[in-house]
C-alpha cells in the first residue's frame, strides 16, 4: 500500500466535528495521510459534518466518504456498518475511534481483527481486562494503539512533567482539579449515552486530570471514591451530571476532582477547567497551578454566533483547538487538540515506514520495537503505559454506583478493584 494511510473516523459527533476531522484534514493537506472517511450510526451527523461552514472555509476542496451515505434516511440506523467499513480498508490503515465510551471496545476489536492501527479518544475502554487484551493483541500483530489524552500534548503538562521529574517541585501531596462542561450539553447526544448505566461525568472528563497527574509525576493511583448526583436530561433519561471524586495515590497523596455538566452557558469560556497541586520538599514546599480556564484573552463581540454556548463576552482558548490564518488556502488548526492527533498519526506512520521494503518477519519486529519505545517514552498514551486509567474507571464506576464507597486498586498479576477494607 501507499505510505499515505487511509483514515476512517468511527463516530460523527461533536469531538469529530470540532477536533478530529479538522486535524485529519490538516494531515491530509500536509500529505501525511490519504483518503478520509467517516462512519456513523446514521446519516444525520454525517450531513452536519458535510455542511459545516467552518470546515468548508478551513479546508476548501477536502471532503470525506460518508458511511452511510448522507442521502440515506437519517432515521435509519446501521449499527454494524463500521465493521464492514473497517474490513474493506487496506491493512495498516488508521481507525479513529470516536464513539461513546461504552462502544470503544467492539470498534477496537474490529479494527485489530482487520489489522488496522488505532487512534482512540479517551478513555480507551471501561475495563482493565479489555485494555490488557488490546495491548497483547496489538503487540502480537505489531499494530499501534494510541489513546488520545490530548492534555498530554499541552505545553503546560509537558513543561510540568520535565520540571517535576527533575525535582523542581518536590513530591506531590494534595491537589484539586476541575473540568466542568456547559449546561447546554444536556441537549446534545450526551443525553443518549452518558447515562447512569453507561458512564458519568468523572469517567468522561475527570480521567484527563487523573491521567495528567500520572503523566507529570509518574505516580499510580491506589484508591478511588466518586460521589455522583443524578439528574434528568431533557429526553427524560438519567445521568450522573454532577460528580465529586477523590483519588489516593501510591505515596498517599490526594487529588480531589470535580466534574459537572453545569457550567453556565453564558459563562465567558467554553467550560471551566484547571488543576492545582501542592508538593513537599526538604525545607520548602512547591506548587503547580494550571488555570486552564483562563487564557489571558478577553473578547466582546457586537454579534454572538448561532451555536449553543456562543456569548457576546468571551474568553476564548487558543490552546486546545483554534483556526488561524497562516497564508495559503483555507485556515490552519493550532493547539494541543491538533498536536495530539498529529503525534499519534505520525507515530503510526513511523511504523508504516519501518515495514516498507522488508519481509513480514522484519516488518513485525521493526514495528514491535517502536511499540516498546512508545510505551517506555510515556508521551503517547498506550494500553501498556496507561491501563491504570482503566483501573481508575472500573473503581470509579463501582464507587459511584454504590454511593461513593472507597474502592481500592490492586496492580500486578491479579490487578483489579474492590471495596476498601478498613
Amino acid at each position: 500500500m501507499s505510505n499515505k494511510p487511509q483514515v476512517c473516523i468511527i463516530g460523527g459527533g461533536m469531538i469529530t466535528q470540532v477536533q478530529i476531522l479538522p486535524s485529519v484534514y490538516q494531515l491530509q493537506r500536509l500529505g501525511i495521510i490519504g483518503e478520509v472517511s467517516v462512519c456513523a450510526l446514521n446519516s444525520a451527523p454525517l450531513k452536519t459534518l458535510a455542511q459545516d461552514e467552518t470546515l468548508k472555509k478551513a479546508f476548501p476542496g477536502h471532503s470525506f466518504t460518508a458511511y452511510p451515505s448522507v442521502d440515506t434516511d437519517p432515521q435509519q440506523d446501521f449499527p454494524d456498518l463500521f465493521t464492514e467499513v473497517i474490513e474493506k480498508m487496506p491493512k495498516g490503515s488508521i481507525v479513529v475511534v470516536a464513539v461513546p465510551d461504552q462502544l470503544h471496545y467492539p470498534v477496537i476489536q474490529a479494527a485489530l481483527a482487520a489489522d488496522q492501527h488505532i487512534c482512540c479518544v479517551k478513555p480507551l475502554v471501561l475495563k482493565y481486562s479489555q485494555a490488557v487484551e488490546i495491548e497483547k493483541t496489538a503487540y502480537d500483530k505489531a499494530l499501534i494503539v494510541g489513546v488520545e489524552y490530548h492534555k498530554r500534548l499541552d505545553d503546560r503538562a509537558l513543561m510540568a512533567r520535565r520540571l517535576y521529574r527533575e525535582g523542581k517541585f518536590g513530591e506531590f501531596r494534595i491537589g484539586h482539579a476541575e473540568m466542568n462542561e456547559p449546561y447546554y450539553y444536556r441537549h446534545s447526544n450526551f443525553q443518549n449515552w452518558c447515562t447512569v448505566e453507561n458512564s458519568d461525568m468523572f469517567t468522561y472528563v475527570g480521567c484527563h486530570y487523573v491521567d495528567q497527574v500520572h503523566f507529570i509525576t509518574g505516580l499510580l493511583p491506589r484508591a478511588v471514591s466518586v460521589y455522583g448526583i443524578k439528574d434528568t436530561y431533557p429526553n427524560g433519561k438519567t445521568g450522573y451530571l454532577w460528580t465529586d471524586a477523590r483519588i489516593i495515590w501510591e505515596n498517599d497523596a490526594c487529588l480531589h476532582v470535580t466534574n459537572i455538566m453545569g457550567y453556565p452557558d453564558e459563562g465567558p469560556g467554553g467550560n471551566f477547567q484547571g488543576i492545582r497541586m501542592y508538593c513537599r520538599g526538604q525545607d520548602k514546599s512547591g506548587m503547580l497551578v494550571h488555570n486552564d480556564q483562563y487564557r489571558g484573552i478577553e473578547h466582546c463581540y457586537i454579534e454572538k454566533g448561532g451555536e449553543p454556548g456562543d456569548t457576546y463576552y468571551s474568553e476564548p482558548s487558543p490552546d486546545y483547538f483554534k483556526y488561524v490564518e497562516l497564508g495559503g488556502e483555507g485556515l490552519t488548526p493550532v493547539g494541543y487538540g491538533y498536536r495530539s492527533i498529529e503525534y499519534i498519526v505520525k507515530n503510526i506512520c513511523k511504523c508504516i515506514d519501518v515495514s516498507a521494503g522488508v519481509d513480514h518477519k522484519q516488518a513485525v519486529a521493526g514495528r514491535q520495537k517502536l511499540i516498546k519505545q512508545f510505551d517506555n517514552e510515556g508521551i503517547m498514551a498506550t494500553p501498556a503505559n496507561s491501563s491504570y486509567n482503566e483501573l481508575v474507571t472500573e473503581a470509579a464506576r463501582l464507587s459511584i454506583l454504590n454511593g461513593g464507597r472507597e474502592v481500592e486498586i490492586t496492580y500486578g498479576e491479579n490487578a483489579g478493584v474492590d471495596f476498601c477494607k478498613y
